[in-house]
């Protein structure tokens, strides 16, 4: 949280870099244990510290490809807007707000929770993890489907 020193500022550049460093190693474990074979992108908005050259350096290096929202996204907008709003919903309004400390040692949980089980209804009433899950399936079996080609 060490972006909260700069409030009421824009947010500088070596924070959001050790965030996306940081986010990388928590999903991944290490950044050798990044999948191939499949594309990983790293969506920002255009804030001065996301389009950094230094930051989209950084994301490259981590072997994602940063991808800034276009300046006037209505779609981009509306998906922040509804994940705000259910999150709000169904995870803060259950939350124990009585101190900085208890907030913030609820959102592990709340976030694991919403990726991990909560259903959504764009995802077919199946959670973001088991969506990406049986998506990935999907992508090996019709790998395995498809005839090899023998060049001559």
């Amino acid at each position: 949280m060490a972006f909260l020193a700069w409030e009421g500022k824009s947010l500088p550049g070596e924070p959001v870099r050790e965030m996306l460093i940081e986010a990388v190693e928590k999903r991944f474990g290490a950044v050798e244990a990044l999948p191939s074979g499949y594309p990983l992108q790293s969506l920002t908005d255009n804030g001065s510290a996301y389009i950094a050259h230094e930051t989209q350096r950084i994301a490259r290096s981590l072997g994602l490809a940063p991808v800034n929202t276009p300046a006037c996204s209505p779609q981009s907008n509306g998906m922040a807007k509804s994940f705000v709003n259910t999150f709000k919903r169904d995870y803060v309004g259950r939350m124990d707000f009585s101190n900085a400390s208890t907030v913030l040692a609820q959102l592990p949980a709340a976030f694991e929770h919403f990726n991990e089980i909560h259903p959504h209804s764009s995802l077919k009433m199946k959670s973001p993890r088991e969506f990406r899950r049986q998506r990935v399936e999907q992508l090996r079996r019709s790998q395995l489907e498809q005839p090899a080609l023998h060049c001559v």
